[in-house]
């Protein structure tokens, strides 16, 4: 059951292997709560050059080296599944991000979906930037794979995409998984159990 008032912008990229470790945790946090989840998929590609931040590529090799040594210390934590280095990263995440929204405008399970998307890239050693690709896994959830993938490409949906990165930079996202709730931003899958606090007051 939804709450009216109980409402969470989700501000995440399927490129983000943080995200992908807290995707399930955060739908479980969301639905105990009775809160609706905004699936607002956005290009960090974008943002990253308003907000100071750098493509993992980019970034000093102190910082590369310690995010690998993070992302191994929590996947143990939390018993996920990850390549560190996955064949097809960095990758273009904009076509998984503009098919996503076409599933959620079909009133499809975007929750559902994108957790498959972020296996394939994290867990599977898939390339979400293939269209082919795309539509199997979506075929796999039980959706119309190629129908989706030819809606994803209509101009509204870019459209969508492009306010959902306009509001991300005016809400100042700086990084992903991002939550916001009745304003309160929080960064990270490492800050649910604040986000859990926040919608249990």
């Amino acid at each position: 059951m939804k709450t009216a008032g109980k409402t969470i912008d989700y501000y995440y990229s399927h490129q983000s292997p943080w995200t992908y470790m807290g995707h399930e945790r955060f739908l479980k946090v969301a639905k105990a709560a009775g809160a609706r989840v905004d699936f607002k998929p956005v290009d960090y590609g974008r943002i990253f050059p308003q907000s100071g931040g750098l493509p993992v590529n980019k970034r000093p090799p102190q910082r590369q080296a310690y995010r690998l040594i993070e992302l191994k210390r929590w996947s143990e934590h939390l018993g996920a599944k990850l390549n560190l280095q996955p064949k097809y990263f960095p990758v273009d995440s904009n076509p998984a991000a503009r098919l996503a929204i076409a599933v959620d405008r079909a009133g499809q399970d975007v929750g559902k979906f994108s957790a498959a998307i972020f296996r394939a890239i994290w867990a599977e050693e898939k390339n979400i930037a293939d269209p082919d690709t795309l539509a199997k896994i979506a075929d796999a959830e039980g959706l119309n794979g190629r129908k989706l993938l030819e809606a994803s490409l209509a101009p509204e949906i870019q459209q969508i995409y492009d306010r959902y990165t306009d509001e991300a930079i005016k809400a100042q996202v700086f990084g992903a998984p991002w939550y916001v709730y009745k304003g309160e931003p929080f960064w990270g899958q490492d800050r649910l159990d604040m986000l859990e606090r926040a919608l249990k007051r």
